[in-house]
């Protein structure tokens, strides 16, 4: 009937029946009681408003078998206190189709959809109020004329009562049949009734003895209302308003003169103590309520913040594993093809289609690399490592990188610097600062058909700016604001015919703002592009170096390693890079199979893959260094696909002295070998001193 109170189940629609009926008939019965031992007396009337509180709360037929168990209660009590028949078959309908039809009102007015707000409530019985005494009204009159006598007589006895239990019992009832307010809560039975027994010995004590000092009621009722909320309101106030009216009566007496006063300002003393034990309970509810909503609001934040970890930390886990799969075939791919350009005896057509297989090789390289770098860059991974340098030395660096791209499409290169000091050193970032100048040119050569591409640099003590532009196609306005985003490019277009992920500008955006600066676009279609960027100027002073020692004399014998590769073609691959460059080469397929070619046979140098069956490198690494002796002090270098920080960092924990990524460059790897093989000074002096 109304949306303010949780769907019952039937079982429990059983229960809130018996519990309307039994407080329906206790309140004729005490209301009877009254009227009976004190000569008509009139008090209080709580019968009719727990019926309807019964039909707001109650759902389906459900009503209706409370709505006829009560009739039948009702005529069976007046009948038993002797009351006359007339008067039972004029009233008994007459208050069960009154309370229907205001119960009606109240949900066809929308008054019932707000009944747990202290305001909703509030508003719902007064305009009840309204209806009963219009009600009863027609029933005082119906009464004075089936008797003859005048017809507002015994409206003041009649109409009072009615309203006064109206505004008790509608909303304790209401408060009793929502167990909602029952969790917010956590005051045991045990608890309330104590509480309860406090306010009720209370109101003995104080409506016997003197009610001037009635408002110390408030004190046991508001602590019962912080324990138990607004059900605990209901309880103890109608449980206080029982014991108060016969211990007003116990003071004053029975006579109707002397007793009607007091008993009236007990009964408004207990309407004002209702409602502000309802209000403060009500407005304690909310804010309970308000504190779970927050708490679940936390804990929805605290899960989405683990759901968005455990998220990143798949990405993470995902790219690495896409890496590692992607490199692995490009060792093979570029480091043979690498192998085959260089035999002299290779046909022209041959060596061009090498070259544009080096190439495309290249070109995925550089895409894995671009999405690993926005990875670590999304996850705040990305560190920078400032040193003094010059930029116009970077500058220059990146545009001889850059020439080749260049005069394959017969475009100009034009260096530009301004400034008092040219060589003038600043604190950044070499690699990074070289990634963004390098992409920005890339950039400007790929999407230039010709003309010429210039790099400018204006130094000066507050800010240093570069300009990459270029005689290009230039780009949209309404483009330019996307360009600086992920995985954005001019249009579908422009992927298609010129090729890209769409990151390097992203990335590099994100690197100029961890450096402090800003980059930018200014351009136009048809007229070319000029991309600038502007760092903080934090001048530098050169970093003191040693002076060179003098040349010592070196073992240049070639170099005995051991290879250990789960796959074929990486050992064949490996094996042949090694040997061209004057090693001696042992492959091992495992780390089981190093560690006992490492125990029976001397190396100078272990080249250790990651991930492989039987025994992982990182495995074999630890199995190594628990040998012993000279054994467990040979170098390790990590040859492995894995390239992000962290899978980097495990290398390093498990022992490894350094780490070489996949696909292999054949001059990185040779410079690897002679640095990690290179003889000790101890070793040097040992040599010089059994050459005396």
């Amino acid at each position: 009937m109304i949306a303010g109170i949780q769907n019952p189940s039937r079982d429990d629609q059983s229960l809130r029946i018996a519990g309307l009926l039994a407080a329906f008939g206790g309140s004729i019965i005490f209301s009877l009681f009254l009227a009976g031992a004190t000569h008509n007396l009139p008090s209080i009337w709580t019968a009719n408003a727990v019926v309807i509180a019964g039909l707001l709360t109650l759902k389906g037929n459900a009503r209706w078998i409370m709505l006829a168990l009560v009739g039948f209660t009702h005529v069976a009590i007046e009948l038993i206190a002797g009351v006359r028949v007339s008067f039972i078959l004029l009233v008994v309908p007459q208050d069960l189709i009154q309370n229907v039809l205001i119960a009606l009102g109240l949900e066809r007015l929308g008054l019932t959809n707000h009944m747990r707000s202290p305001w909703g409530l509030a508003r719902m019985t007064a305009v009840a109020s309204v209806m009963v005494i219009v009600f009863s009204t027609i029933t005082t009159v119906s009464l004075a004329l089936m008797h003859g006598k005048p017809m507002w007589s015994g409206w003041a006895d009649w109409i009072p009562p009615n309203v006064l239990g109206l505004f008790l019992a509608m909303p304790t009832t209401i408060m009793l049949m929502d167990r909602r307010h029952k969790p917010l809560f956590p005051a045991s039975a045990w608890q309330l009734t104590m509480l309860t027994t406090l306010v009720v010995v209370s109101a003995v004590a104080i409506f016997t003895w003197d009610p001037g000092l009635q408002a110390l009621l408030f004190a046991p009722a508001m602590l019962a209302v912080f324990r138990g909320g607004p059900r605990a309101a209901a309880i103890l106030v109608i449980a206080s308003l029982a014991a108060s009216i016969p211990a007003v009566l116990h003071r004053v007496g029975i006579d109707r003169d002397l007793a009607l006063t007091p008993l009236r300002h007990a009964v408004i003393f207990h309407v004002m103590l209702f409602a502000v034990c309802l209000t403060a309970a009500m407005i304690l509810e909310r804010q309970k309520r308000l504190q779970a909503l927050m708490a679940r609001g936390r804990d929805a934040a605290r899960d989405a913040q683990t759901s968005a970890q455990a998220a990143n930390k798949a990405k993470s886990e995902f790219l690495a594993t896409i890496s590692h799969e992607i490199r692995t075939p490009l060792n093979s791919i570029l480091g043979f093809a690498g192998l085959v350009a260089a035999d002299p005896g290779l046909s022209p057509d041959s060596r061009r289609r090498l070259d544009l297989i080096e190439r495309a090789g290249r070109s995925l390289v550089e895409i894995v690399n671009d999405l690993l770098d926005f990875s670590k860059l999304e996850a705040g991974r990305m560190e920078l490592d400032p040193e003094p340098l010059a930029p116009a030395v970077v500058l220059r660096d990146a545009m001889a990188i850059a020439a080749p791209a260049a005069e394959a499409k017969t475009l100009a290169l034009r260096v530009e610097i301004e400034g008092d000091d040219k060589q003038a050193l600043f604190l950044l970032d070499e690699t990074r600062l070289r990634q963004v100048l390098l992409n920005l040119l890339s950039n400007a050569i790929k999407f230039t058909r010709d003309g010429h591409v210039t790099a400018r640099l204006e130094l000066s003590e507050r800010r240093l700016r570069f300009e990459v532009s270029d005689t290009g196609i230039g780009i949209a306005p309404d483009v330019q604001a996307r360009l600086f985003q992920r995985f954005t490019q001019a249009d579908s277009s422009i992927s298609r015919g010129y090729g890209g992920t769409g990151l390097g500008l992203a990335i590099s955006k994100a690197l100029v703002t961890r450096m402090g600066g800003e980059i930018g676009v200014v351009s136009a279609p048809g007229r070319g592009s000029c991309f600038w960027v502007e760092l903080p100027a934090h001048p530098a002073q050169p970093t003191p170096r040693l002076d060179a020692a003098a040349p010592k004399p070196c073992d240049t014998r070639g170099a005995r390693v051991l290879l250990v590769d789960d796959h074929h073609v990486n050992r064949e691959l490996g094996c042949a890079l090694l040997t061209l460059g004057g090693h001696e080469v042992i492959t091992a397929e495992d780390g089981a199979s190093a560690v006992s070619l490492l125990r029976d046979q001397d190396f100078d140098l272990v080249l250790m893959d990651v991930h492989m069956p039987v025994m992982d490198g990182l495995a074999a690494t630890n199995a190594i260094r628990a040998m012993g002796g000279t054994k467990a002090r040979v170098p390790i270098l990590a040859l492995s696909a894995d390239v992000m920080p962290e899978q980097v960092a495990r290398c390093v924990a498990a022992g490894m002295d350094g780490h070489l990524a996949k696909p292999i460059v054949r001059d990185a790897l040779l410079a690897a070998v002679a640095r990690f093989t290179a003889p000790s000074e101890q070793d040097l002096a040992r040599s010089a001193s059994s050459n005396l």
